[in-house]
């Protein structure tokens, strides 16, 4: 079966070459950072595709019709693509798990650091000629609501135990093993000091942070955001960072990516931004790409 990566830019392009080996199979490696309308024509009649972060709609991807298997760089392809759809029309959805379990985590802990001490705000400031420093928040003995106990969730509780926070934790299913309380929603977020959002996005936890559990947040709560944008009420969450409860999000995932410059939430001063970069670093990369071929020689 004909493969092709669709999407490896300049960042992966190296990582690739890190991880191909000479008796993997042949995969065709498109350079080029979203396909976007052209996916009919990068397709063409390849058989399986390795997708980084470009969109596949259903009315395009229906215009390529030996496509058989996707191969999606993370958990998040319901994100991308539909995957009903596609596999109402034969398409295979390949995710892949556990690849970048601490370095998601490790950045949750970075944009919580950060918006507790308006580090962003601050660096551009002080760029701009401005100097004002800005009252923190301390994390040592707050409390921390991890909503999503699952590999990255799970690493997010083992730091935050470490430098002295409590930490709480939501589950959808039961955890016998879980590495700290598990409560109930409205009761995490009652107690949080900072939620993280660690949910996988699916049809039943879109808009899980809705309005009305948004507005039932500790006031001065700090949230940070790095498993998927839709998973949040994005009107709700701007509105509660303009007039509370939230002091400040840290938010590597949104609605629609690339976030335009002109976005609300690029506009309000109480906001962290990071590109989706979470999961970015050598060694998550490496072990992502590497279980995509892997992948890919299962089914050719």
């Amino acid at each position: 079966m004909k493969a092709i990566f669709l999407d490896c830019n300049d960042q992966l392009a190296p990582v690739w070459a890190k991880v191909i080996r000479p008796d993997d199979p042949p995969i065709t490696v498109n350079r080029t950072d979203r396909v976007g309308d052209e996916l009919p024509r990068v397709l063409g009649d390849y058989e399986i595709a390795i997708d980084d972060h470009s969109y596949m709609p259903t009315e395009l991807v229906a215009q390529c019709p030996k496509l058989k298997h996707i191969v999606f760089l993370g958990t998040g392809a319901a994100s991308y693509m539909n995957i009903a759809e596609l596999k109402g029309r034969g398409i295979a959805v390949h995710t892949i798990k556990g690849y970048g379990d601490t370095a998601v985590a490790e950045h949750t802990i970075a944009l919580m650091f950060a918006a507790a001490r308006d580090v962003a705000r601050m660096d551009r400031e002080v760029r701009a000629g401005v100097w004002t420093p800005q009252e923190g928040v301390q994390l040592l003995g707050k409390t921390l609501g991890v909503i999503g106990l699952g590999g990255i969730g799970s690493e997010v509780a083992r730091i935050a135990k470490g430098i002295g926070m409590e930490v709480i934790a939501y589950n959808r299913t039961s955890r016998p093993d879980a590495p700290c309380p598990l409560v109930d929603i409205d009761t995490l977020l009652q107690r949080a000091d900072v939620v993280s959002m660690n949910l996988t996005l699916n049809d039943e936890t879109r808009g899980f942070l809705s309005k009305e559990r948004i507005a039932h947040m500790k006031p001065g709560v700090l949230l940070v955001n790095t498993a998927r944008g839709a998973l949040v009420d994005e009107a709700a969450l701007i509105a509660a960072l303009q007039s509370g409860p939230i002091r400040h999000a840290g938010l590597d995932v949104f609605h629609a990516e690339p976030l335009k410059a002109d976005h609300p939430l690029a506009k309000l001063t109480n906001v962290t931004l990071t590109a989706h970069a979470a999961f970015r670093t050598l060694e998550a990369s490496m072990t992502l790409l590497r279980r995509a071929i892997d992948i890919v020689k299962t089914i050719t």
